[in-house]
């Protein structure tokens, strides 16, 4: 068997990459730039230069393989709606053809970030939630919401078989994202925690990820269906802090901060972004202190249900492990050498 992985020298795909090699999966990865993932090529993947955007290398790599692992994403704040249009939605669409194509399955990575701040329901969030219409100012959100219709279309027009995870925040070695900030923000000595830090996180680890999509790839029954893999294990926001620090190796203070104190230091806070000229950044201060105030909106139970989906690796170790490995890091502004 034989399966191709975009985003690869990312977080997530790097994840998928060495669950499919150690379980006996030929792995083929699209990349911009071989020179660029040393990382894929030590560990026997065969690499292929290509790009989203250019429909005939998709092809070129898809043709051969059983399965297809789209983690590729246009991500950030700053950028518009054309640059998340073209990356998420058009590269989706080329992609679900060359699979199409090529007589793969595919699995598409979506988001929570489909429902953008309305996610907080009297009960946790499940696939049955409508998507809600989000402002036009979520480019982000809006073009994941998109990709998945591109993805779930063409597998109801029976032109592909095709599954959509969404995770949330995600975590694990190799992680460009998460635990740099998180790690950076530690590595002050000094944490405020709103509400005492009592929330449990929306917080997964990559591995548990890598492996609901694996799962999710050769489950017959899954085509079609969406799932959610957002709550691997509990972890609230004093913990995830405590066990980050201990990779750390830095003593942290702990300030518990009450709600309503909590609510106008980010109100501060975002209007001193919104000064500095990073209004991009700014309109994510009320949904940051949603995360660290309010309990993990979301249920997993359709994949542990249906796809038997059983993550093993603890944040309790996992969180110090991966800032540990960050902490390594030559420069600490790559994902290793990838």
């Amino acid at each position: 068997m034989k399966a191709l992985v975009t985003g690869a020298t990312g977080m997530l795909g790097s994840h998928v990459v060495e669950r499919l090699l150690a379980e006996g999966t030929e792995v083929r990865a699209l990349v911009r730039e071989p020179s660029r993932a040393t990382w894929l090529a030590r560990q026997d993947v065969e690499l292929a230069r290509g790009d989203l955007m250019d429909p005939m290398s998709l092809r070129a790599s898809a043709r051969g393989c059983d399965e297809v692992y789209h983690a590729a994403a246009v991500i950030g704040a700053g950028d518009g709606w054309e640059t998340f249009r073209r990356g998420n939605v058009d590269g989706t669409r080329a992609l679900v053809e060359a699979a199409g194509e090529a007589g793969a399955r595919m699995v598409h990575v979506s988001s929570t970030a489909v429902f953008g701040r309305h996610r907080f329901f009297p009960h946790p969030t499940d696939e049955t939630v409508p998507l809600p219409e989000l402002p036009e100012e979520d480019a982000y959100g809006r073009s994941k919401q998109e990709a998945e219709r591109v993805v779930l279309e063409a597998h109801a027009r029976g032109t592909i078989h095709a599954v959509v995870v969404r995770p949330p925040v995600m975590y694990g070695l190799r992680d460009r994202q998460f635990i740099p900030r998180l790690a950076s923000v530690l590595s002050r000595g000094v944490l405020p925690l709103p509400a005492a830090g009592r929330a449990r996180m929306t917080l997964v680890h990559g591995d548990a990820v890598a492996r609901g999509m694996i799962l999710a790839a050769r489950s017959p029954g899954a085509g079609g269906r969406v799932y959610h893999l957002t709550d691997d294990f509990p972890v609230t926001v004093r913990e995830m802090a405590e066990w980050a620090a201990e990779g750390l190796g830095t003593p942290v203070r702990l300030i518990p901060v009450p709600g309503p104190v909590a609510r106008v230091g980010f109100g501060l806070l975002q209007g001193g972004l919104v000064l500095a000229g990073r209004g991009e950044l700014a309109r994510h201060a009320p949904g940051m202190l949603s995360m660290l105030t309010r309990d993990n909106p979301f249920s997993s139970a359709r994949a542990r249900a249906e796809l038997g989906w059983a993550p093993q690796l603890h944040p309790r170790d996992g969180l110090p492990e991966a800032v540990a490995e960050w902490r390594a890091r030559p420069g600490r502004a790559r994902q290793g050498d990838a």
